[in-house]
């Protein structure tokens, strides 16, 4: 158990959150949401330890071990990849290391023999004898061949390091595990997995993350950091939006009932608090006045932009032939022979672990990018708009503030507009006016998606959209593309993305193109069923 007592956190002076009181208890999930910039990583760190909250205290049971998620992917450069996942829990690495080193003695006394035997006998309680198998199943699990155990970190891949340090913090059976972000950077089987795993986990479980599905399938209770305090729900990220969504509602509703019932009493007491007959009910009606008030709704950190893509026209039933595409990058074939065809209303989703293979054919098709065999071809009347997976090019060196750069792609410049579209994408006041420059990552994606809505294209390419938003940008996105009338084409790791937008699946594999007319959910199961072949 975690008990948390007025806890507040204060940067400059500002309160983050304050008066923060919950227990978290064994045999849960706690999922942790919020706005961007809301303090959910802030609350984890203060859970675990890493920063000292301004008033209060978290305490737990001194004989619970707390595994927390490292971010640091490059900490372990000189360590063998079991060492790594061995550090996971502390105190048996460390035991390990002080068992070779007085084995390794030359001089080997008596003392050196108890102190040993102390060794092996906690090591044993420690399951030390199958760490190394222990192991092994983690990363395997996670989709890493067991042959790396023995490689040194600095020899892998930035994905293979993320996989790494997750089974770092799972290993060894830690009474609490915290958990940053589990899911960036993992293919869709990975995550399957950590779901699997955390669902049959025992023991304490805490966990930030921006991926609803993942939320919705392993968390029985949601944190919610928002106006400027912590709020403990239980049930899943659904069940919770739902609840939130009704309960704002309802306090509209009942706002809108009592403005209107004041807008009457004002009304009846203008027109007759001079008429001596109505005055007697001109008071009572002024007295009823006094003692309605309109609820004002806490002002919530959580901003959703309003994402809403319209067409020009409508496309023909000619809209993409693609046939015998290859492309080879740095020796390696990146496309083999790809051929598909895309009819009206379809989207689809390009998914799997080839991340590079879906880039590449979004950059030929929109003439980014040259095959080195086969064609494309767009239907006359089809018009495209593409969102890159990597935006820098639009904004590194760029002097130009948001109106201006925005004023690029369209024709209606006027600042009015301007600053009404802007603002529906969450940029407001003095903001409009920042270089683009400087904007964060979840900005440039809200100026990419802007830059799309203003082309009016019947045709969207999406690589990776929801990388660098919030929950509430991402249901943003969701339900633009799912309203959208025209085609998608899309590559993404979000599981419900995908699930609620896609009408047909599409993965690129080095034995060739998987093309299925199903949803998401459906896509999986046939995949398993089929041995992931």
């Amino acid at each position: 158990m975690i008990t948390v007592t007025n806890v507040s956190v204060n940067f400059s002076g500002q309160p983050l959150f304050k008066d923060v009181d919950l227990k978290f208890t064994p045999g849960n999930c706690y999922g942790i949401i919020g706005a961007n910039g809301a303090g959910k990583t802030t609350f984890l760190r203060v859970l675990s330890g890493d920063l000292d909250p301004s008033t209060g205290s978290v305490s737990y049971p001194s004989d619970m071990r707390m595994s927390v998620l490292k971010q640091d992917h490059f900490a372990f450069e000189e360590y063998t990849v079991l060492d790594t996942i061995i550090m996971g829990n502390q105190r048996l690495y460390d035991i390990m290391k002080e068992k070779d080193a007085l084995y390794a003695k030359e001089d080997f006394s008596d003392e050196d023999g108890i102190r040993a035997s102390e060794l092996e006998g906690e090591f044993a309680e420690l399951d030390g004898w199958e760490a190394e198998s222990n192991a092994s199943r983690l990363i395997q699990g996670l989709g890493l061949s067991q042959d790396i155990l023995y490689d040194r970190m600095s020899s892998l891949t930035a994905k293979e390091k993320v996989k790494i340090l997750l089974a770092q913090a799972l290993f060894g059976d830690p009474e609490i595990i915290l958990l940053d972000e589990p899911t960036n950077h993992l293919d869709i089987q990975a995550i399957d997995w950590l779901e699997d795993f955390l669902l049959d986990y025992t023991g304490l479980v805490i966990v930030v993350s921006h991926d609803r599905h993942f939320l919705n399938t392993v968390c029985t209770n949601i944190v919610d950091v928002d106006y400027g305090k912590i709020t403990m729900y239980v049930g899943n990220y659904e069940f919770w939006y739902q609840s939130s969504q009704l309960m704002q509602k309802m306090v509209k509703d009942q706002n809108k009932r009592k403005e209107d019932k004041i807008k009457e009493l004002q009304s009846f007491i203008q027109r007759f608090s001079a008429n001596k007959s109505k005055s007697k009910q001109a008071t009572a009606r002024r007295k009823l006045l006094d003692k309605l008030s309109v609820e004002e709704m806490p002002a919530s950190s959580r901003r959703y932009p309003y994402v809403g893509f319209t067409m020009d026209r409508e496309a023909g039933k000619e809209l993409l032939t693609v046939e015998n595409l290859s492309k080879t990058i740095d020796g390696v074939k990146i496309l083999n022979n790809i051929s598909f065809r895309v009819n009206k209303d379809d989207k689809i989703a390009f998914v799997g672990e080839n991340e590079l293979a879906n880039t590449t054919l979004f950059k030929i098709i929109t003439g980014k990018m040259e095959p080195d065999e086969g064609t494309y071809k767009w239907g006359t009347t089809t018009s495209q708009s593409y969102f890159p997976l990597d935006n820098n090019a639009f904004f590194d060196g760029c002097d130009l503030n948001l109106v201006q750069w925005l004023s690029q792609y369209t024709e209606e410049t006027t600042e009015t507009f301007m600053r009404s579209f802007l603002g529906r994408m969450l940029f407001s006041g003095d903001d409009v006016y920042k270089p683009v420059k400087v904007l964060s990552g979840g900005e440039k994606v809200r100026c990419m998606l802007s830059r799309m809505m203003l082309f009016g294209a019947n045709i969207l390419i999406l690589d990776q959209p929801t990388n660098h938003l919030d929950l509430e940008s991402i249901t943003a996105v969701n339900n633009g593309l799912i309203d959208f009338k025209g085609n998608v084409l899309f590559a993404s790791h979000d599981h419900e993305f995908i699930n609620t937008i896609a009408n047909r699946i599409m993965e690129i594999t080095p034995e060739g193109l998987i093309d299925r007319l199903s949803s998401y959910d459906d896509y999986i199961v046939w995949r398993r069923e089929n041995g992931n072949k």
